[in-house]
């Protein structure tokens, strides 16, 4: 029995760790506007709706709904938060400050 507790305990770290790897990867697609400024804006309003899919996707239940609508107004309005790394504060939220699985 401990030993399926800890196959059990080993897949929950690697999912979370590989959510954080996703988080990072996700936050630097949506920071693209800074790096390629005529198309910046264009690409933020293309990656709008898919992160605000993305996170409602990967952070389940209320936080991902909360999240989905955060990442969407901040991707959607030009020069407005664009700065802010949603999908990681999320993981940090869901992780480390609420402590779930």
């Amino acid at each position: 029995m401990s030993h399926e507790i800890e196959i059990l305990k080993n897949k929950t770290t690697s999912d979370k760790r590989f959510k954080l790897v996703l988080s990072i990867i996700f936050d630097l697609i949506g920071m693209l506007s800074y790096v390629i400024p005529v198309l910046g804006e264009t690409i933020d309003v293309v990656w709008a709706p898919v992160s605000g899919l993305l996170l409602v996707a990967m952070y389940k239940g209320t936080t991902g709904k909360v999240a989905g609508i955060i990442g969407f107004i901040e991707e959607a309005f030009p020069l407005i938060l664009d700065f802010i790394p949603t999908f990681t504060l999320t993981w940090i939220y869901k992780y480390v400050i609420s402590k779930e699985n």
